[in-house]
Order: C-alpha cells, then sequence, then structure tokens
C-alpha cells in the first residue's frame, strides 16, 4: 500500500511538473502584447521575414500580420472605413505615400516626432521624399517601408559621353533635356524624343510635381511641360501617355529618354515580351527637378491599444536592420540611407550600383501631402490636362494648381 502511495505520490508530482511547464510556456505566449500589422501581399518572404526577426528580438511583443488586398484603392478604403470608426483593430499600418496627409489630417494617425526624439532617430537618415510624404504640419507621421522613385532612363549608346556624364549628374536643366532629345531624335532609329506621362491621370500629378519643383516654381514648370508636349520630337499621342504606353515606346526602340519608375529597367534586363533594346545600351539617371517619390510608408493608428509596442515595430522596420531584411530578402528598395551603399543590399538590386540611381534618390520630392488628396490631385490632372491640350489658361491653371496645393 506504501508503495502504491508513492507511486501515486512520483506520478502527481511528474504530471505537476509537466502542468508547471506548460503552463509557463503559455504564460509567456500570453504575455506577448499582440500587434496587428495591416500590410498589403507580398510575393517575396521579405515582410515575413521582417515579422520573423522583429518577433525573435522580443520578450513583450508579437507582431501577427494582417493581409490585405493588394488592390491598392481597395485596400485605401479598407483602413478609412476601420480608421473612421475609431477602430483599434490595426495597430501598424502600411500606407502608400499619398494617403499619409489624407490619414493625418483626418486625426487617424499618431505622430512620431516625440518618440524619434526620444530614441535619437534624425530625420536625414531616411529617404527625404518618404520622409516628406508623411510630414504633414511639420509633423512626422511616418517613417519608411520601401520607396519607389522616378527617374530618367537614356540611350546610352546614342547620348554622348558627356551628355551622358552630365544627367547622371543631376546637375541639368528641363531646358537642357530638350535640347538632347531635339539633338539626339531620329538616330538609332528612334522616332521620338522624350515620353513621360501626361494622360490625366494620377500620372500626370506625379509629372507637375517634378516639372514644378515640388510646386516651387507652377507657371514656369506647367509652361514646360507644354514646350515638350508640344514638341516635333514628342508623339503626337502625348497626352494619352500612362506609364504602359511610355515603357513601350522606350523598350522598343522608339525614343531616347523616357520618365518613368524602376521597374522598367526591369523589364528590359528580363527582356519581357516586345522589348528590343539590350539593356547594356540603358542609363539612368536623376530627373531635373528630383524625382517623384512613390512606394509605403509605416504609420501608427492613433487609436491603438498597444502604440509602445506598434512603436517599436515601426522603429524595426525602418531600422537599418529592419530595412536591411526587405532590400536582401524582398529586392525592395531601402528607405535607410546607409543602405544605399551595402554590398548585400547592391547584391540584390543592380540599380544600386549605378551612380545615377544613387543620386536620383538623394532628390526624391514628395507630391502634396493634404487631408484631402484625391480632390487636390484631381484638381492638379484636370487644369494641367487642359492647358497642356491647348495652350491656352497658364495663369488660370497655375492658380488653381496653387489654390489647391496650399489650401490648409
Amino acid at each position: 500500500m506504501k508503495k502504491l502511495y508513492m507511486l501515486m505520490l512520483a506520478l502527481s508530482l511528474t504530471l505537476a511538473l509537466f502542468g508547471c511547464g506548460t503552463g509557463d510556456e503559455e504564460g509567456t505566449n500570453e504575455a506577448k502584447t499582440i500587434i496587428k500589422f495591416a500590410a498589403q501581399n507580398d510575393n517575396t518572404p521579405a515582410t515575413n521575414n521582417l515579422i520573423d526577426a522583429f518577433n525573435k528580438s522580443q520578450d513583450e511583443y508579437k507582431v501577427e500580420w494582417v493581409q490585405m488586398t493588394n488592390d491598392s484603392a481597395q485596400m485605401h478604403d479598407q483602413l478609412l472605413n476601420s480608421l473612421s470608426s475609431g477602430s483599434s483593430e490595426y495597430d501598424v499600418l502600411s500606407l502608400d505615400v499619398v494617403w499619409a496627409g489624407e490619414f493625418a489630417g483626418a486625426g487617424y494617425l499618431e505622430p512620431l516626432d516625440v518618440r524619434m526624439k526620444k530614441d535619437d532617430l534624425n530625420k536625414e537618415n531616411y529617404n527625404a521624399g518618404s520622409m516628406a510624404s508623411g510630414n504633414y504640419k511639420g509633423k512626422q507621421f511616418t517613417l519608411p517601408f520601401f520607396p519607389d522613385l522616378g527617374l530618367l532612363y537614356f540611350r546610352s549608346d546614342i547620348v554622348s559621353e558627356s551628355d551622358a556624364a552630365t544627367l547622371v549628374s543631376g546637375d541639368y536643366t528641363y531646358d537642357e533635356l530638350y535640347n538632347m532629345a531635339e539633338k539626339y531624335t531620329g538616330e538609332g532609329n528612334t522616332d521620338y524624343g522624350f515620353v513621360y506621362q501626361s494622360k490625366q491621370y494620377e500620372g500626370l500629378t506625379v509629372n507637375v510635381t517634378e516639372y514644378t519643383s515640388s510646386y516651387e516654381n507652377i507657371e514656369s514648370g506647367l509652361e514646360t511641360m507644354y514646350k515638350f508636349t508640344t514638341a516635333p520630337f514628342s508623339p503626337k499621342d502625348i497626352l494619352n501617355f500612362t506609364e504602359g504606353e511610355t515603357h513601350t515606346t522606350f523598350e522598343q526602340g522608339k525614343a531616347v529618354f523616357a520618365r518613368n519608375w524602376p521597374y522598367m529597367y526591369g523589364r528590359i534586363k528580363g527582356q519581357d515580351e516586345g522589348v528590343t533594346v539590350s539593356v547594356d545600351n540603358v542609363g539612368v539617371a536623376p530627373l531635373p527637378n528630383g524625382g517623384s517619390v512613390g512606394g509605403w510608408l509605416l504609420g501608427l493608428n492613433k487609436h491603438s491599444e498597444n502604440i509602445d509596442g506598434a512603436w517599436e515595430f515601426i522603429k524595426f522596420a525602418a531600422s537599418e536592420e529592419g530595412q536591411k531584411i526587405m532590400s536582401t530578402e524582398g529586392g525592395y528598395l531601402p528607405g535607410f540611407n546607409t543602405l544605399l551603399t551595402d554590398e548585400d543590399v547592391q547584391a540584390k538590386n543592380e540599380m544600386l550600383t549605378f551612380e545615377g540611381f544613387q543620386n536620383a534618390l538623394k532628390s526624391t520630392i514628395a507630391r502634396p501631402v493634404s487631408p484631402e488628396y484625391s480632390k487636390v490631385s484631381d484638381t492638379i490632372q484636370i487644369s494641367a490636362h487642359k492647358y497642356l491640350s491647348s495652350g491656352q489658361g497658364l495663369e488660370e491653371a497655375a492658380n488653381a494648381i496653387n489654390k489647391a496645393v496650399n489650401e490648409e
């Protein structure tokens, strides 16, 4: 009987020990505060690896990825519906660069300035255009997730070495670009000098931003656009050009110069369908006044119940460590400037080895940051396209755009 009692006691102690061990492990998991990260689907392992790296570094917080649609408009509406209701279902938000002003102006985002100062985060360490895109009324509401930017592409087999060097430096004007386009059109069986996006859509807002130097010189910028639109080296239907028409024209060897995004280099390098130009004959450079920034930002839901944890993740994701994961695992451009010359990052993104691309990354500019961005962009598109279509009403167009951009 005594032996049976001792056996049962030992068994009870063993179960108790196992129970305690399981309870502690579960308790540890339960003790971690869950941070919900609303971000678009990622076809690369980058976002998942970023989250894993953060979670492994943490005892207090655990990030869970709420995968959103890759349809930007649908994602915008889904986030807006949640935020406008005061919901805390998402803590950290992946935001298209043009949403930051809208969400900040509506009071949905938590300002980051105080936290950045406390953690000694310097704005100069991050992509300038991305930071400007998330700065509303003097307050910083976002940090970069991954940037994109406008570039000048040129036919390096046509443009002289001296002109190419000028372009790569970024130290040139649109008038000088016009003269080059005029000079080289026809060489190498080209039909056009310069192509860009000028249809009445968001791409036109992007280009107006660039021509006007982020709305510092609206009237002269529009005049320059009209000069290019009506140039003898421009396609007759240039006012219908989007990114698609632009890349098709350049990739088929019909244009000497083109304004487009980095994706076009990948198409040319991969010799996508319809591409006839060799990547060896293509150079990239900054645009004269800087390229409009695109891409995505990280914001903090003001109604989050876990603001401290959300900030820890944003800080990590935008840091040198986090951005290197995004760049090396997904091929994304880094928003943390020191990584632009990192060998591991450059190995994953060939364009970062180009002097012209590096210079372009240093001169990014932002589209208008507004709580009513869609309305502002519509005004820019309508006013600019009307003027470019007729050459009439320059002052009227400039005034309308100036009012829209600067209206509080």
